[in-house]
């Protein structure tokens, strides 16, 4: 795999146009931009990115982490310790990067209150803009060696997915299947977990978002599998749903509109369609079936580094195109208060003249027992 090129990163962040610098707290976009995997605590990190390069407001304790890092050797530090606490090393970055009276942008999704007010508390014209838009598209489109990393993560999933399913039995709860679900990947090489499995029986499976809880299977009742894991920081995000036992004719027609969407959707992504586009395609096919209005999220999100990525947004009234390098899912469901529900999603890639499918499991409904 190609050494990531962070140096390269850094400068065309620097670059960023109507700004004085970037300013980053430890989370993903770290992550991406300089490698440093900071947690954020209630030690302050932040990471400001010019024209200059890399510098850092940075507590004592971590310096050695960025200094054993050969291509950050360059990187200003502003340390501090617990004894006199981080106020003189944001007033001493402010002014050794020219930063007073300036702009600076941020990711307002991720930067805390915390450092903003004491960003402006040492300089109150310094002026804080929202850039995570622009942050998060140069992100949305993936190098090869990141598809990879996704596509590894699918394989270890769908391998314990497989596992597991044999092991299913009635009387077991969606705790117990979730467990060894998230067993099974671990065991099977993930780094960890990108989420809590999401195991959804029978009617429990009415919630988009549910959790798995103390309900028990037993014949006839479907269950809804929402899970991933991690390797090398990117994750999977995999959604079946299957049966135990002969399900009922309704959840068939239901089973059977969501398969019909998310090869839909599918077979319309590609480079230089909009988003919305594909969206439409998927939920076209529920909405004929007569589940359009059980249909209650948008059809897919952007993954990468984070599990939910805004970009690309498979959304109603997206005009926004794909384009080569871009990943996400397409995961469209119908949920019927009471009675239960279905999502099949997959994660797949545009490539220059298509879609790569990440996933590989099968789409057909499957019956166990």
């Amino acid at each position: 795999m190609t050494p990531i090129d962070y140096i390269a990163r850094i400068a065309a962040l620097g670059a960023h146009p109507g700004v004085d610098a970037v300013a980053l707290v430890p989370g993903t976009n770290m992550r991406y931009f300089t490698g440093l995997g900071y947690g954020l605590s209630e030690r302050p990190i932040i990471a400001f990115i010019s024209r200059d390069g890399l510098a850092l407001i940075v507590p004592l304790l971590e310096v050695l982490t960025v200094r054993k890092r050969a291509d950050l050797a360059d990187a200003r530090l502003f340390t501090w310790n617990d004894a006199d606490g981080f106020d003189s090393a944001f007033a001493a970055a402010i002014d050794a990067l020219g930063l007073r009276g300036g702009t600076l942008g941020v990711d307002g999704m991720t930067m805390r209150v915390t450092e903003g007010l004491i960003l402006q508390r040492h300089d109150p014209t310094l002026r804080i803009v929202p850039v995570e838009h622009d942050l998060i598209a140069v992100r949305a489109r993936k190098t090869p060696d990141e598809i990879e990393l996704m596509r590894r993560a699918v394989q270890i999933a769908e391998v314990a997915l497989e596992s597991v399913l044999g092991e299913v039995r009635p009387g077991m709860t969606e705790r117990q299947i979730a467990a060894r679900l998230e067993k099974s990947m671990l065991d099977g090489g993930a780094d960890a977990l990108a989420f809590p499995a999401h195991v959804q029986i029978g009617e429990n499976a009415d919630n988009p978002h549910g959790d798995s809880g103390d309900r028990a299977l037993k014949e006839g009742d479907c269950i809804l599998i929402d899970y991933g894991c991690m390797v090398g920081g990117y994750p999977s995000d995999i959604t079946r749903t299957v049966a135990y036992g002969e399900p009922g004719e309704q959840f068939r027609a239901i089973y059977t509109a969501v398969m019909g969407a998310n090869a839909a959707g599918r077979a319309a992504a590609r480079p230089g369609v909009s988003m919305g586009a594909v969206d439409r395609a998927a939920r076209a096919v529920i909405e004929e079936a007569g589940f359009g209005d059980y249909f209650t999220h948008r059809t897919g999100h952007g993954i990468g580094l984070d599990i939910h990525e805004p970009i690309p947004q498979i959304a109603p009234n997206v005009s926004d195109l794909l384009q080569p390098g871009m990943t996400f899912t397409i995961e469209p469901g119908v949920y019927l208060p009471g009675v239960g529900g279905v999502r099949i999603e997959d994660n797949v890639a545009i490539t220059a003249d298509g879609l790569d499918v990440l996933t590989t499991l099968p789409r057909e409904l499957r019956i166990l027992g």
